[in-house]
């Protein structure tokens, strides 16, 4: 594969640039009479418009009863998208849609008028935060999280948000993949995370959709959807691509928070470490050199030392920071795995037992 076609990932959240995109459907006439006449005589290609008419039941269905959960949360500089999650008005979203703000003004699908809101927690480390309406409005309706394991390739789902600030907008595509570890950018506000078994989409994400939601047709949100990817060789979004946070990590890290007011188990793995990539003698990137170990931390216990040159952990090579992160997110705290390293130009292993960011 040719390294300048790799696709790189962005955060979405609006940029002053509008995109018109014209969407194409298909037109439908009205039946002539006699037309149930020869649908049942001719019961394959009618099958085809009855299946067609259910479908688009079922995303009206689908609409009316989650998008009322959806919300449009405005910052000073950004502006995303965020799901209701309790009656208490308690709002889940991403870290980086607050950024560093402790303020907000949320829009809810029923009313122009925006509530104001305060930040409860933010955690960078696997993009999601948690704020909280000051006023809870009468017939707020939180939404009803789905189950991530049950989430397979194929299936359809809906994309809703506020993309470009048009709030309360839906999108249709299908899962795509499932299982994907991927690494936002730091700059630009991004939150630099890397996150594990995130949902892949064909729905359009657009800057403004983050913190929205994915949902099946059963009316369950099955991701947050945080980012799209972009493909450097063309200098644009590459369609059809994006990726949600599993409803079931988000569920987990916004009920951490509602309850204790932080993230106390984050079931993320950590070597207790801080790094930097370095680079061979062809100026490509060749591990990740430890720069501080952490005192009696995973790394410091199994004898790793500043200087020692990562390049795998577990089954995974490691040449820069970016795919250390990449694998230890799909690890857990407390499993014991090889951690192959450099040190004096030998090349040594060490049975680490992670610990937990």
């Amino acid at each position: 594969m040719d390294a300048s076609r790799t696709p790189v990932l962005r955060r979405v959240i609006p940029v002053l640039l509008l995109v018109c995109c014209a969407a194409l459907a298909g037109c439908e006439g009205t039946a002539a009479p006699g037309a149930r006449q020869h649908e049942t005589a001719t019961a394959g290609p009618a099958a085809v418009p009855m299946a067609a008419g259910d479908l688009q039941s079922a995303y009206q269905r689908v609409i009316r009863q989650v998008l009322p959960s959806v919300v449009q949360i405005e910052a000073s500089r950004d502006l995303g998208s965020g799901i209701v999650y309790d009656d208490r008005g308690h709002i889940v979203t991403n870290a980086h849609v607050v950024g560093n703000e402790k303020t907000f003004r949320v829009t809810t699908a029923g009313s122009e008028e925006p509530l104001t809101a305060t930040l409860v927690y933010s955690y960078p480390q696997q993009d999601l935060a948690v704020i909280k309406l000051d006023r809870v409005p009468r017939g707020l309706r939180p939404a009803v999280f789905g189950d991530s394991e049950k989430v397979e390739v194929g299936q359809i789902v809906l994309a809703m948000g506020s993309p470009l600030g048009l709030s309360s907008s839906v999108t249709q595509g299908i899962v795509s993949a499932t299982g994907r570890t991927v690494s936002e950018g730091s700059g630009g506000g991004g939150t630099g995370a890397t996150i594990a078994n995130m949902v892949q989409t064909s729905a359009a994400i657009n800057p403004g959709n983050s913190g929205g939601a994915l949902v099946n047709l059963d009316g369950q949100v099955i991701g947050i959807p945080t980012l799209a990817a972009a493909d450097p060789g063309i200098g644009s979004a590459a369609a059809g691509i994006g990726f949600a946070i599993p409803a079931s990590m988000a569920r987990t890290i916004a009920g951490q928070i509602v309850r204790e007011g932080r993230v106390v188990d984050s079931g993320r793995a950590a070597l207790g470490i801080t790094g930097r990539t370095v680079v061979d003698d062809r100026l490509q990137p060749a591990g990740v050199a430890v720069v501080t170990v952490q005192s009696g931390g995973p790394a410091d216990r199994a004898g790793l030392r500043v200087g020692d040159i990562i390049t795998r952990v577990g089954g995974q090579s490691v040449t820069t920071i970016t795919s250390l992160q990449e694998a230890l997110a799909s690890n857990r705290p407390d499993r014991r795995v090889p951690v192959a390293y450099q040190r004096d130009g030998t090349q040594r292993t060490a049975q680490v037992t992670l610990g937990e960011q």
